[in-house]
Protein backbone atom coordinates (compact mmCIF):
# COMPACT_ATOMS: atom_id res chain seq x y z
CA UNK A 1 0.00 0.00 0.00
CA UNK A 2 0.95 3.52 -0.91
CA UNK A 3 1.12 4.27 2.87
CA UNK A 4 3.73 1.75 3.51
CA UNK A 5 5.96 2.64 0.50
CA UNK A 6 5.96 6.21 1.72
CA UNK A 7 6.02 5.67 4.75
CA UNK A 8 9.38 7.91 5.64
CA UNK A 9 7.07 11.10 4.12
CA UNK A 10 4.39 10.41 7.08
CA UNK A 11 6.93 10.31 9.81
CA UNK A 12 8.15 13.62 8.72
CA UNK A 13 4.93 14.97 8.61
CA UNK A 14 4.09 13.48 12.14
CA UNK A 15 7.32 14.81 13.51
CA UNK A 16 6.42 18.42 12.08
CA UNK A 17 2.94 18.15 14.14
CA UNK A 18 4.23 16.82 17.47
CA UNK A 19 6.75 19.31 16.94
CA UNK A 20 4.57 21.77 16.55
CA UNK A 21 2.53 20.95 19.63
CA UNK A 22 5.17 20.64 21.71
CA UNK A 23 6.16 24.38 21.27
CA UNK A 24 3.01 25.43 21.88
CA UNK A 25 2.62 23.54 24.82
CA UNK A 26 6.42 24.83 26.29
CA UNK A 27 5.32 28.32 24.81
CA UNK A 28 2.03 29.07 26.02
CA UNK A 29 1.98 26.68 28.62
CA UNK A 30 -1.92 24.97 30.29
CA UNK A 31 -4.29 27.26 31.53
CA UNK A 32 -5.33 25.18 34.19
CA UNK A 33 -8.84 25.64 35.78
CA UNK A 34 -10.11 25.83 39.33
CA UNK A 35 -10.69 22.64 39.03
CA UNK A 36 -6.68 22.05 39.68
CA UNK A 37 -5.28 25.51 41.04
CA UNK A 38 -8.36 25.82 43.58
CA UNK A 39 -10.74 28.89 43.40
CA UNK A 40 -14.59 29.74 43.12
CA UNK A 41 -17.37 28.18 40.83
CA UNK A 42 -20.60 29.93 40.51
CA UNK A 43 -24.12 28.73 39.04
CA UNK A 44 -26.59 31.76 38.04
CA UNK A 45 -29.98 31.40 36.91
CA UNK A 46 -32.20 34.35 35.80
CA UNK A 47 -36.06 35.14 35.82
CA UNK A 48 -36.00 36.12 32.16
CA UNK A 49 -33.71 36.38 29.05
CA UNK A 50 -30.29 35.75 30.37
CA UNK A 51 -27.63 38.31 29.62
CA UNK A 52 -25.12 38.43 26.25
CA UNK A 53 -22.02 36.82 27.37
CA UNK A 54 -19.54 39.58 25.82
CA UNK A 55 -20.64 42.81 28.42
CA UNK A 56 -20.85 40.28 31.07
CA UNK A 57 -17.48 39.44 30.62
CA UNK A 58 -16.31 43.18 30.41
CA UNK A 59 -18.18 43.73 33.74
CA UNK A 60 -16.16 40.91 35.61
CA UNK A 61 -12.98 42.32 34.37
CA UNK A 62 -13.71 45.76 35.50
CA UNK A 63 -15.28 44.28 39.04
CA UNK A 64 -11.69 42.46 39.06
CA UNK A 65 -12.39 39.34 38.84
CA UNK A 66 -9.39 37.88 37.08
CA UNK A 67 -8.29 34.37 35.39
CA UNK A 68 -12.47 33.51 35.05
CA UNK A 69 -14.33 31.46 32.07
CA UNK A 70 -18.04 31.95 31.80
CA UNK A 71 -20.16 29.52 30.72
CA UNK A 72 -23.96 29.26 29.49
CA UNK A 73 -25.79 26.75 31.21
CA UNK A 74 -29.59 25.56 30.87
CA UNK A 75 -31.79 28.05 29.09
CA UNK A 76 -31.24 30.86 31.19
CA UNK A 77 -27.90 30.39 33.37
CA UNK A 78 -24.53 30.81 33.65
CA UNK A 79 -21.51 29.08 35.37
CA UNK A 80 -18.72 31.21 36.40
CA UNK A 81 -15.26 29.52 37.57
CA UNK A 82 -12.97 32.41 39.26
CA UNK A 83 -9.78 32.55 41.64
CA UNK A 84 -10.81 32.52 45.13
CA UNK A 85 -12.92 35.35 45.77
CA UNK A 86 -12.73 37.96 48.75
CA UNK A 87 -15.80 38.58 50.78
CA UNK A 88 -16.41 41.91 49.30
CA UNK A 89 -16.79 40.34 45.42
CA UNK A 90 -18.77 37.85 47.17
CA UNK A 91 -20.87 40.64 47.79
CA UNK A 92 -21.07 42.09 44.21
CA UNK A 93 -22.01 38.95 42.51
CA UNK A 94 -25.69 39.62 42.28
CA UNK A 95 -24.83 42.98 41.61
CA UNK A 96 -22.83 42.55 38.82
CA UNK A 97 -24.91 39.06 36.86
CA UNK A 98 -27.74 41.96 37.47
CA UNK A 99 -26.66 44.71 35.61
CA UNK A 100 -28.83 44.58 32.21
CA UNK A 101 -31.71 44.74 34.17
CA UNK A 102 -32.46 40.61 34.58
CA UNK A 103 -32.75 39.45 37.99
CA UNK A 104 -29.65 37.36 38.90
CA UNK A 105 -30.09 34.46 41.22
CA UNK A 106 -26.38 33.09 42.95
CA UNK A 107 -28.05 28.87 43.02
CA UNK A 108 -24.80 27.68 44.35
CA UNK A 109 -21.22 29.22 45.30
CA UNK A 110 -18.43 26.40 45.77
CA UNK A 111 -15.08 27.57 46.90
CA UNK A 112 -12.20 24.56 45.74
CA UNK A 113 -9.32 24.38 48.15
CA UNK A 114 -5.50 24.01 46.83
CA UNK A 115 -4.95 20.97 48.05
CA UNK A 116 -8.32 19.57 46.73
CA UNK A 117 -6.43 21.05 43.30
CA UNK A 118 -3.21 19.67 43.27
CA UNK A 119 -4.94 16.01 44.21
CA UNK A 120 -7.38 16.23 41.52
CA UNK A 121 -4.14 16.95 38.98
CA UNK A 122 -2.32 14.06 40.50
CA UNK A 123 -5.37 11.76 40.47
CA UNK A 124 -5.67 13.15 36.40
CA UNK A 125 -2.15 12.15 35.52
CA UNK A 126 -1.90 8.67 37.62
CA UNK A 127 -4.99 7.64 35.86
CA UNK A 128 -3.77 8.76 32.67
CA UNK A 129 -0.90 6.63 33.53
CA UNK A 130 -2.42 3.85 34.58
CA UNK A 131 -4.75 3.62 31.50
CA UNK A 132 -1.83 3.93 29.17
CA UNK A 133 0.28 1.02 31.47
CA UNK A 134 -2.95 -1.39 31.07
CA UNK A 135 -3.26 -0.60 27.50
CA UNK A 136 0.67 -1.95 26.73
CA UNK A 137 0.09 -5.00 29.14
CA UNK A 138 -2.88 -5.98 27.21
CA UNK A 139 -1.60 -6.22 24.02
CA UNK A 140 1.22 -7.56 25.08
CA UNK A 141 -0.82 -10.33 26.50
CA UNK A 142 -3.14 -10.46 23.22
CA UNK A 143 -0.62 -10.59 20.81
CA UNK A 144 1.61 -13.36 22.86
CA UNK A 145 1.42 -15.55 20.34
CA UNK A 146 2.54 -13.65 17.59
CA UNK A 147 6.52 -13.62 17.84
CA UNK A 148 7.49 -13.47 14.13
CA UNK A 149 8.99 -11.38 12.58
CA UNK A 150 8.01 -8.76 15.76
CA UNK A 151 7.55 -9.71 19.48
CA UNK A 152 3.95 -9.34 21.06
CA UNK A 153 5.51 -6.03 23.37
CA UNK A 154 6.65 -4.72 19.50
CA UNK A 155 3.10 -3.89 19.39
CA UNK A 156 2.14 -2.94 22.43
CA UNK A 157 5.04 0.04 22.61
CA UNK A 158 4.19 1.37 19.03
CA UNK A 159 0.61 1.48 20.19
CA UNK A 160 1.82 3.22 23.46
CA UNK A 161 3.63 5.31 21.03
CA UNK A 162 0.98 6.56 19.03
CA UNK A 163 -1.27 7.29 22.33
CA UNK A 164 1.77 9.44 23.24
CA UNK A 165 1.05 11.14 19.80
CA UNK A 166 -2.37 11.19 20.00
CA UNK A 167 -1.90 12.94 23.87
CA UNK A 168 0.13 15.56 22.70
CA UNK A 169 -1.37 17.04 19.82
CA UNK A 170 -4.91 17.83 21.57
CA UNK A 171 -2.71 19.37 24.62
CA UNK A 172 -0.65 21.53 22.35
CA UNK A 173 -3.99 22.52 20.52
CA UNK A 174 -4.96 23.67 24.03
CA UNK A 175 -2.41 24.99 25.18
CA UNK A 176 -2.92 27.83 22.31
CA UNK A 177 -6.70 27.64 22.66
CA UNK A 178 -5.89 28.70 26.35
CA UNK A 179 -3.04 31.65 25.16
CA UNK A 180 -5.45 33.03 22.52
CA UNK A 181 -9.18 32.26 23.95
CA UNK A 182 -8.03 31.78 27.72
CA UNK A 183 -9.74 28.17 26.97
CA UNK A 184 -9.02 26.38 30.83
CA UNK A 185 -8.02 22.94 31.84
CA UNK A 186 -10.75 21.03 33.79
CA UNK A 187 -11.77 17.68 34.48
CA UNK A 188 -13.70 18.02 31.18
CA UNK A 189 -10.68 18.13 29.83
CA UNK A 190 -9.15 14.58 31.21
CA UNK A 191 -12.20 13.02 30.37
CA UNK A 192 -11.74 14.01 26.46
CA UNK A 193 -8.10 13.16 26.65
CA UNK A 194 -9.14 9.60 28.13
CA UNK A 195 -12.13 9.24 25.55
CA UNK A 196 -10.20 9.81 22.89
CA UNK A 197 -6.91 7.31 23.88
CA UNK A 198 -9.74 4.74 24.03
CA UNK A 199 -11.16 5.32 20.61
CA UNK A 200 -7.67 5.52 19.34
CA UNK A 201 -6.17 2.29 20.65
CA UNK A 202 -9.55 0.47 19.41
CA UNK A 203 -8.74 1.77 16.17
CA UNK A 204 -5.17 0.50 16.04
CA UNK A 205 -5.83 -2.52 17.82
CA UNK A 206 -8.21 -3.13 14.79
CA UNK A 207 -5.11 -2.75 12.02
CA UNK A 208 -2.90 -4.84 14.15
CA UNK A 209 -5.43 -7.71 14.52
CA UNK A 210 -5.91 -8.03 11.16
CA UNK A 211 -2.15 -8.09 10.71
CA UNK A 212 -1.93 -10.88 13.09
CA UNK A 213 -4.71 -12.82 10.99
CA UNK A 214 -2.63 -12.68 7.84
CA UNK A 215 -0.08 -13.95 9.54
CA UNK A 216 -1.70 -16.74 10.97
CA UNK A 217 -3.11 -16.98 7.43
CA UNK A 218 0.48 -17.19 5.93
CA UNK A 219 1.75 -19.68 8.22
CA UNK A 220 -1.37 -22.07 7.78
CA UNK A 221 -0.64 -21.74 3.84
CA UNK A 222 2.73 -22.05 3.91
CA UNK A 223 2.72 -18.66 1.99
CA UNK A 224 5.75 -16.82 1.68
CA UNK A 225 5.31 -13.23 2.40
CA UNK A 226 7.16 -9.84 3.02
CA UNK A 227 6.11 -8.70 6.11
CA UNK A 228 5.96 -4.82 4.76
CA UNK A 229 3.47 -6.89 2.31
CA UNK A 230 1.31 -8.72 5.04
CA UNK A 231 1.38 -5.41 6.87
CA UNK A 232 0.04 -2.94 3.63
CA UNK A 233 -2.43 -5.97 2.89
CA UNK A 234 -3.79 -5.50 6.74
CA UNK A 235 -3.91 -1.88 6.69
CA UNK A 236 -5.85 -1.06 2.84
CA UNK A 237 -8.30 -3.80 4.49
CA UNK A 238 -9.28 -1.72 7.69
CA UNK A 239 -8.43 1.70 5.90
CA UNK A 240 -12.21 2.31 4.91
CA UNK A 241 -13.64 0.84 8.01
CA UNK A 242 -11.00 3.38 10.22
CA UNK A 243 -12.47 6.14 8.12
CA UNK A 244 -16.03 5.80 7.92
CA UNK A 245 -15.56 5.19 11.66
CA UNK A 246 -14.21 8.22 12.16
CA UNK A 247 -16.18 10.31 10.25
CA UNK A 248 -19.23 9.01 11.87
CA UNK A 249 -17.54 10.50 15.23
CA UNK A 250 -16.81 14.00 13.52
CA UNK A 251 -19.66 14.67 12.50
CA UNK A 252 -22.00 13.65 15.79
CA UNK A 253 -18.99 15.82 17.14
CA UNK A 254 -19.34 18.70 14.82
CA UNK A 255 -22.72 18.80 15.81
CA UNK A 256 -21.93 19.14 19.05
CA UNK A 257 -19.75 21.85 18.94
CA UNK A 258 -21.89 24.27 16.59
CA UNK A 259 -25.46 23.31 18.16
CA UNK A 260 -24.27 21.96 21.78
CA UNK A 261 -24.43 23.92 25.02
CA UNK A 262 -21.64 26.34 25.47
CA UNK A 263 -20.55 24.62 28.29
CA UNK A 264 -19.42 21.68 25.87
CA UNK A 265 -17.82 23.22 23.15
CA UNK A 266 -14.66 23.02 24.41
CA UNK A 267 -14.78 19.39 25.55
CA UNK A 268 -16.17 18.40 21.95
CA UNK A 269 -13.70 20.80 20.14
CA UNK A 270 -10.68 18.71 22.26
CA UNK A 271 -12.49 15.37 21.18
CA UNK A 272 -12.37 16.36 17.18
CA UNK A 273 -8.63 17.75 17.30
CA UNK A 274 -7.96 14.34 19.14
CA UNK A 275 -9.87 11.59 17.35
CA UNK A 276 -8.20 13.61 14.30
CA UNK A 277 -5.06 13.01 15.73
CA UNK A 278 -5.98 8.79 16.51
CA UNK A 279 -7.42 8.04 13.32
CA UNK A 280 -4.30 9.07 11.80
CA UNK A 281 -1.79 8.01 13.92
CA UNK A 282 -3.75 4.29 13.79
CA UNK A 283 -3.65 4.41 9.57
CA UNK A 284 -0.57 6.73 9.24
CA UNK A 285 1.95 6.19 11.73
CA UNK A 286 1.35 3.04 14.11
CA UNK A 287 1.47 0.09 10.73
CA UNK A 288 4.24 2.00 9.08
CA UNK A 289 6.09 1.74 12.63
CA UNK A 290 5.22 -1.66 12.94
CA UNK A 291 6.97 -2.40 9.12
CA UNK A 292 10.12 -0.61 10.74
CA UNK A 293 11.08 -2.74 13.54
CA UNK A 294 10.11 -5.75 11.44
CA UNK A 295 12.43 -5.14 8.67
CA UNK A 296 15.39 -4.55 11.53
CA UNK A 297 14.85 -7.44 13.03
CA UNK A 298 14.80 -9.25 10.02
CA UNK A 299 18.33 -7.57 8.46
CA UNK A 300 19.59 -8.37 11.80
CA UNK A 301 18.66 -12.12 11.28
Amino acid sequence: MIIIKHRNIFFAVTGAIVLAALVSLFAFGLHLGTDFTGGTLVQVSYDGIRPNAVPLTDMLDKAGFKSFSLRETGTSGYILRTQTLTNEQRGELSAVFSYQGGTAHIDQLTEVGPTIGLELRNKALIALGLVLLCILLFIAFAFRKVSQPVSSWIYGLIALVTLIHDIIIPVGFYAALGHFLGAQVDTLFVTAILTVLGFSIHDTIVVFDRVRENLRVNHDRNRKEDFAETAGRSLNQTFVRSINTSLTVLITLLILYFIGPASTKDFALTLLVGIIAGTYSSIFLATPLLVVFGKRVEKQK
